[in-house]
């Protein structure tokens, strides 16, 4: 097991931005802000579609960039805090994976991985993929295959080191969620299941976890344990990466900022023999005044706690300041 890269951006992920814009440029924004505020409202319906979401090369497209770049952050976010606890993967399968963004997140991460294969129900969406993949420096992602798949309830996946589904579940019928799971329970390793971070996203990581738990698999990210969850009542576990926006982005969404805050749950389980799970992980933005910082902490007893640190515990406190949301605590 290899640690988790330090550097936040890799020639991989210059490569995305090139590809994005390569594909992108010539399609007039104007053409694409219309079909980007129907697939927000899409997605944000709450209901499970019926036929595929994108449907055409400008829906492919418009998702690619309104979604590609945040999705892409968030899965990376996800892979590099379960990096080192989880069995270096030479194989990826994700399931409905869009346009790519899983399998380039995970080549930034494991420098391992040497195949990759997506199943999507949408061709506009695998068309897109692969042409973003093709110019890519990983061969990983280079050589990805794009499998059309209409995944159900007697879907069986084939072998591979990891298994991902991201952002995938709110698309899915119940049945056809947790089937799919336990397939993936199946068929890797190593599961990674994320979903936005709301309360709906949330509760479907939570149903996904315990399905994981339920095969025999031991959380290592977020979660310190694989217990119930301590975080219940109108409060969901939740984390967040910042992301730059393109102009094209900002264009698209009408909006001003140079960044947006994408908020995401999620769970990675595995079956092999690992390090363990982190000590404790910080659940909430470290609170800091004068010579006192208070994480929220959620144990491995399955405890949730505000940890105080104070100035007179030197190192500790020098650790707490530098510590984020979503960090393991204490630190190694």
């Amino acid at each position: 097991m290899s640690p988790a890269p330090e550097a936040p951006a890799t020639d991989l992920e210059a490569d995305l931005a090139a590809a994005l814009d390569a594909a992108l440029d010539p399609v007039p924004a104007g053409r694409l802000a219309p079909v980007v505020d129907r697939l927000i409202r899409d997605y944000r319906s709450g209901s499970v579609p019926t036929a595929p979401i994108l449907r055409t090369g400008d829906d492919a497209a418009a998702y690619a960039a309104y979604r590609m770049p945040a999705t892409h952050a968030a899965v990376l976010d996800v892979f590099r805090r379960a990096a080192g606890r989880v069995p270096d993967p030479a194989g990826l399968l994700d399931l409905g994976g869009g346009t790519g963004a899983a399998v380039w997140a995970a080549a930034q991460t494991w420098p391992s991985l040497r195949r990759a294969t997506v199943l999507e129900a949408a061709a506009p969406a695998r068309a897109l993929g692969a042409k973003l993949a093709a110019g890519a420096g990983a061969p990983a992602v280079r050589d990805a295959r794009w499998e059309p798949a209409v995944l159900g309830t007697g879907t069986e996946l084939a072998p591979a080191d990891l298994v991902t589904a991201c952002y995938l579940l709110g698309e899915l019928p119940g049945p056809v969620r947790d089937a799919l799971v336990d397939a993936a329970a199946r068929a890797a390793p190593v599961v990674a299941v994320v979903e936005p971070g709301t309360p709906a996203g949330y509760a479907r990581v939570l149903a996904a976890r315990a399905r994981l738990v339920a095969a025999g698999m031991t959380v290592v990210a977020p979660c310190p344990h694989s217990g119930g969850c301590p975080v219940t009542g109108d409060d969901w576990c939740h984390f967040a990466v910042r992301v730059s926006r393109s102009s094209r982005h900002r264009a698209l969404k009408a909006g001003s900022l140079g960044h947006e805050d994408e908020k995401f749950s999620y769970v990675v389980a595995t079956r092999s023999d690992t390090d363990g799970a982190a000590s404790g992980r910080v659940i909430r933005h470290p609170q800091s005044r004068k010579g006192l910082v208070t994480l929220r902490v959620c144990s491995t007893d399955g405890s949730l706690r505000d940890t105080p640190v104070p100035r007179s515990r030197k190192e500790l406190f020098r650790a707490a300041r530098d510590t984020a949301w979503g960090d393991p605590w204490p630190p190694a």
